[in-house]
């Protein structure tokens, strides 16, 4: 197989955060994206935001130069993504909702076409067992903002077969992306460490111990996060978080992946972090 990216047409599963951020990825590479929501509102908001990272990532330099950008086509319905190449799920974090999302899809599309599963937690053998062929599914997680981010986690489930693996790591060089595989577990490698920080460090400001600025101000200066946990959260979604870690309890048990008060306060009220304009942190407008 060869890297190129012509060889390649990706539908899109979700247009929210993620399902935006993974299109301005894959299209900015020149790879054209059928973006498939239930909800046109939604739809329109994506268009206007791939518009935006593309310009953004264009003024980073994480764009290849020269390179003419794929085609966006939004769509209310998954049958119109049945002739891609590669099916990215970036629903929400609700195991059932992914369930139907990718038994539908998988139906539709030809045998052998990878499902990919962004979940931050759910285990894709779970996952796999929604659909008719679970050799075709296999979970890579992107991360937010995914084009300036060229390292993913991927994760090969028990019943991944390798041409799968094959055609996804010939995607992921498509986009210039560089892959770590990771065996199949709840959350993985990244959210299992990253995610109980986050709600760690919320749960210290939620008692009082001291401000959200001074939790990232420490772990920024003294340990050297590059953007500090709380401000993090915020760029992932407070509700998508929340969700990731809830999936984490349940399916480990441990007390320590249980939501924190604060955080669950903060979705309650809608303060969602980046994309609501408010989290733990205010940020004036909402981006989504």
């Amino acid at each position: 197989m060869t890297a190129n990216s012509t060889a390649h047409r990706l539908t899109v599963l979700g247009a929210g955060v993620m399902g935006t951020n993974i299109a301005t990825t894959t299209i900015g590479h020149g790879v054209p994206v059928v973006l498939v929501d239930i909800d046109p509102g939604s739809l329109e908001k994506a268009r206007v935001n791939i518009a935006r990272n593309l310009r953004h990532a264009q003024m980073m330099g994480a764009l290849p130069a020269g390179r003419t950008p794929g085609k966006l086509i939004t769509s209310l319905s998954p049958a119109d993504g049945a002739e891609a190449t590669a099916v990215v799920e970036a629903v929400t974090e609700a195991a059932d909702l992914k369930y139907k999302v990718l038994a539908q899809i998988s139906a539709a599309v030809r045998p052998g076409t990878p499902l990919i599963t962004n979940t931050s937690g759910i285990p894709v053998d779970e996952l796999a067992g929604a659909v008719e062929r679970p050799g075709d599914v296999v979970g890579i997680h992107f991360m937010n903002p995914t084009y300036l981010i060229r390292l993913v986690e991927v994760v090969r489930g028990p019943r991944t077969a390798e041409a799968t693996m094959e055609a996804v790591t010939d995607l992921l060089a498509a986009i210039e992306r560089r892959a770590i595989v990771v065996s199949d577990s709840p959350g993985f490698v990244t959210s299992r460490l990253l995610h109980p920080m986050i709600n760690d460090a919320a749960r210290i400001v939620g008692e009082g111990v001291t401000t959200a600025e001074s939790v990232d101000a420490l772990m920024e200066g003294c340990l050297g996060h590059p953007t500090g946990p709380l401000r993090t959260g915020d760029l992932i979604g407070l509700d998508n978080l929340a969700d990731s870690l809830w999936a984490l309890h349940e399916r480990t048990g441990n007390d320590s992946f249980r939501p924190c008060e604060l955080l669950l306060d903060k979705v309650r009220s809608g303060d969602l972090g980046r994309k609501t304009g408010r989290g733990f942190f205010d940020y004036g407008e909402a981006l989504s």
